[in-house]
């Protein structure tokens, strides 16, 4: 029997499998999708989106008004993402602390987390002769509206920007192996130590039968498994963490289990130029707002981009209205709104099983997005744009929350150790414990919260 069963190979999962096969612990990770490596991403961007994301590319709420991206594969979210790794920041731990009542949400606190995971990576800014012309826009419109900008930090070694290679091409995992994904930075190390893996095991629910004994119940390839360990670490993300969790049963005492659903609003905004912008090529994200004007309103930007087929789906209608959008793809540049939600979401299974997602957008959360894109609209218009389009569909990422962190077993789901309450040998470690959104990009505090939980458990146990 291990000592662990990890559920989930993310940017939670492989951190705390790195720490806990350090600390001597026979570990099991599993996870739900396969294993790809720079040889083997799938080359197009209609594969990627169909092998490494759950669902053959989205999850949608229950009124189809918000689709959320959730990657299915070795290494999680680390794999198609950008990697890019912010540390929060006052402004985003008050609210924390004021919503779990823990008190270690502090930078002071978190530093040498921080530090800790940071040193197993990486990072670097992009340097301004790799800075494309949408970047280029982006920070001209921001200069000379008196906005604050920064460069956007990276995990990353060589992408050879100067060579030609062009990152967006790494939204569907990156064929150099530079990007500091779970892949080549934690997941290798911990292999090293001992970490057993199975892939395209699907976890249905967990028990805890006591005496230091939990029983995982999943599917592989269509014949259901049993698995036995002394211990539990839970890390399939928000959706998945918390599909999990309700289907185990544990709703009928924890009561916030599957509330406070949070999500980060994504908005895509185009702007057409008389010149070639090309957004697509080289470094294509590389800045963003930094500006504390933007965070009190509840948005930050990013200049950002997508693949033809994302930005074709971006744009209603069909026909040769739409033909004539697409034959404009070069000479667009793109600025995102991420909103900083607040309206709380509910994640729910239906009769069958399923995830039922309730997730609207708040009041407040419409009124953030629009102070967003008007901000972005000015922003164009102050660099020459032509026309300024904003794309009507929205995404939800970076998902957080249903099994939220805090004091008290009526409002949370784990304690401040990340053991589910009641159940000491299980634990949730990755974003469904967060108590409410922070505004900035979540990948490194999702590693350095693990560590802090890594080091509760070994301590624990």
């Amino acid at each position: 029997m291990k000592d662990f069963i990890i559920i989930g190979s993310g940017t939670s999962g492989s951190v705390m499998a790195y720490y806990l096969t350090k600390a001597g612990f026979d570990c099991l990770l599993l996870e739900a999708g396969k294993e790809f490596t720079a040889k083997t991403f799938p080359q197009n961007e209609m594969d990627y989106n169909a092998q490494m994301f759950w669902n053959g590319g989205m999850d949608i709420n229950v009124n189809a008004t918000l689709a959320f991206l959730r990657a299915k594969c070795v290494g999680g979210g680390s794999v198609v993402n950008q990697c890019l790794l912010d540390r929060f920041d006052e402004f985003a731990l008050a609210p924390w602390r004021e919503a779990s009542g823990i008190e270690f949400f502090t930078e002071k606190d978190l530093t040498p987390h921080y530090d800790e995971v940071e040193s197993h990576m990486n990072l670097q800014y992009i340097p301004k002769e790799h800075w494309n012309r949408n970047a280029q826009l982006f920070v001209e419109g921001f200069e000379k509206l008196g906005y604050k900008w920064a460069q956007l930090r990276r995990g990353q070694t060589d992408c050879a920007i100067e060579q030609g290679n062009d990152c967006i091409v790494c939204l569907g995992g990156c064929p150099r192996n530079s990007k500091q994904s779970m892949l080549v930075t934690f997941l290798p190390k911990a292999r090293e130590q001992g970490l057993e893996i199975e892939t395209q095991v699907e976890v249905q629910k967990i028990k805890d039968v006591g005496g230091n004994r939990i029983k995982i119940f999943a599917k592989k390839n269509g014949q259901d498994v049993e698995l036995e360990a002394k211990h539990c670490v839970v890390a399939g993300g928000s959706l998945g963490t918390t599909k999990i969790m309700l289907a185990s049963g544990f709703k009928k005492e924890l009561p916030a289990m599957g509330e406070g659903f949070f999500c980060h609003p994504q908005i895509m905004n185009f702007a057409v130029f008389d010149e070639i912008i090309d957004a697509h090529k080289g470094a294509f994200q590389a800045v963003k707002s930094d500006d504390m004007r933007m965070r009190e309103k509840g948005f930050k930007l990013e200049n950002v981009f997508a693949s033809p087929i994302a930005v074709a789906m971006l744009y209603p209608g069909f026909g040769k209205k739409h033909q004539e959008w697409m034959k404009k793809y070069r000479y667009l540049a793109c600025i995102e709104v991420a909103v900083r939600d607040v309206g709380r979401g509910t994640i729910k299974l239906d009769k069958h099983g399923r995830l039922a997602i309730h997730k609207k957008l708040s009041k407040e959360d419409r009124a953030r997005a629009e102070r967003g894109i008007k901000t972005v609209h000015e922003i164009f218009k102050t660099v020459g744009a032509k026309d300024v389009f904003t794309a009507p569909f929205w995404f939800g990422l970076h998902l957080m929350g249903g099994c939220a962190i805090g004091t008290d077993p009526k409002k949370s789901v784990v304690n401040e150790h990340f053991q589910v309450h009641g159940h000491p040998n299980i634990f949730i470690s990755d974003s469904s414990t967060f108590p409410a959104a922070p505004g900035l990009n979540p990948a490194l505090s999702i590693m350095a919260l693990t560590h802090r939980a890594s080091q509760a458990i070994i301590e624990h146990v």
